[in-house]
C-alpha cells in the first residue's frame, strides 16, 4: 500500500511538472505576448518575463518590437519629365501595437513591403529627375508619409524611409555628363572674363598714373629689365616704347606742312604743262615779238651783244635772215 501511494505521488508530481512545462511561457524584453484563449484575444498584452497560460486552451503568440529593416526591391518608373529610372529604397519600421499587428493584418512585414513598393512607384511618377538626384530628403519624407498612413491602422510605425540608389540609362548618363561639362566650361569662361575685366581696370588705373607721372614708366622699365636679368639669361630683352617707333618711322618723311607745300607745287606745274607754252615764250629768255606776212613764219632776232640789228621781213616761202 505504501508502494502504491508512492507511485501515485510520483505520477502526480510528474503530471504537475508536465503541466507547468506546458503552462509556463517566457517573454523576452524586446517582445510582447498576445494571448488567444479559444481563438479570442484575452486580456492585455503580456509583458516581458514569466507568464502562465492554460495548456490546450490558451495560445500565446509573441511579437517582436525591434526595428525591422526592410529593403524595397528596385522599382522602374517614368518620372514627370519622361525619364525612365530604377529606384530602390529601404524602410525602417517597428510594431507599436502587438495585438493589432496580429489581428488586423495577416503578415505585417509583407504588407509593409508591398505598400513601400507601390508608394515608391507613385513618388517616382510625381517627381522630376533633378528632384530624385538632388532633393532626396523631401522625397524621403513624402514616401514615409505615404507608407505610414495605412500602417498606423496595423499597429506599425514607420521610423524612416531612405532612397538608396537611382539608376539611369546610359544615354541619360552621357547627356548629363555633357551638360555638367558645358556648365563647368561656362563658369570657367565667366571667371576668366571677370578676371580679365578686373585686370583691365587695374591696368587702366596704372596707365593713368604713369601718364601723370612719366618717371613711374621709367622705373617700371628698369624693374622689368632687372627681373629679366635676374634669371641668368644669355639674351636680354629690352622693351622699346611705342612712341619711339612712331618717331623713327616719321624720321625719313617730311613733316605734314612740307608735304602739303610740295603737293601744291606739283599740282601747279601739271596745270602749266597742260596749257602749253604761250607764243613768243622761251624758257630762260625774254619774250620777243615776232612779225611776219604771208604763210612764212617770222623768226625773232636775238641780241648777241653786237650792233643792233633790225628784223627783216620778206615775202615768199623762205624767210631771209640778216
Amino acid at each position: 500500500m505504501v508502494a502504491d501511494l508512492l507511485v501515485a505521488v510520483a505520477a502526480a508530481g510528474s503530471a504537475g511538472v508536465v503541466y507547468l512545462a506546458a503552462a509556463v511561457r517566457v517573454v523576452k524584453q524586446y517582445e510582447r505576448g498576445v494571448l488567444f484563449r479559444l481563438g479570442r484575444v484575452s486580456g492585455d498584452v503580456r509583458t516581458p518575463g514569466l507568464n502562465l497560460i492554460i495548456p490546450f486552451v490558451d495560445r500565446l503568440q509573441k511579437v517582436n518590437l525591434q526595428i525591422v529593416t526592410l529593403p524595397v526591391p528596385a522599382q522602374e518608373g517614368i518620372t514627370r519629365d519622361n525619364v525612365t529610372v530604377r529606384v530602390d529604397a529601404v524602410v525602417y519600421f517597428r510594431v507599436v501595437d502587438a495585438a493589432s499587428a496580429l489581428v488586423k493584418v495577416e503578415d505585417y512585414k509583407f504588407a509593409v513591403s508591398q505598400m513601400a513598393q507601390t508608394s515608391l512607384r507613385s513618388i517616382i511618377g510625381k517627381s522630376d529627375l533633378d528632384d530624385l538626384l538632388s532633393d532626396r530628403e523631401k522625397l524621403n519624407q513624402g514616401l514615409e508619409l505615404m507608407i505610414d498612413s495605412p500602417a498606423v491602422g496595423w499597429g506599425i510605425q514607420v521610423d524612416r524611409v531612405e532612397i538608396k540608389d537611382v539608376s539611369l540609362p546610359d544615354t541619360m548618363k552621357r547627356s548629363m555628363a555633357r551638360q555638367a561639362e558645358a556648365d563647368r566650361e561656362r563658369r570657367a569662361r565667366i571667371i576668366n572674363a571677370d578676371a580679365e575685366l578686373q585686370a583691365s581696370k587695374k591696368l587702366a588705373e596704372a596707365a593713368q598714373q604713369m601718364a601723370e607721372t612719366p618717371t613711374a614708366l621709367q622705373l617700371r622699365l628698369l624693374q622689368t629689365v632687372m627681373a629679366v636679368a635676374a634669371e641668368k639669361n644669355s639674351t636680354l630683352v629690352l622693351p622699346i616704347p611705342v612712341e619711339l617707333l612712331h618717331f623713327l618711322e616719321r624720321g625719313g618723311r617730311p613733316s605734314p606742312p612740307d608735304r602739303d607745300r610740295d603737293r601744291d607745287r606739283d599740282r601747279d606745274r601739271g596745270q602749266e604743262q597742260d596749257r602749253g607754252p604761250s607764243p613768243g615764250h622761251t624758257d630762260g629768255g625774254p619774250q620777243l615779238p615776232v612779225t611776219g606776212t604771208g604763210s612764212a613764219p617770222q623768226v625773232p632776232v636775238i641780241d648777241t651783244g653786237g650792233p643792233p640789228q633790225t628784223p627783216v621781213t620778206g615775202t615768199g616761202s623762205t624767210p631771209r635772215v640778216p
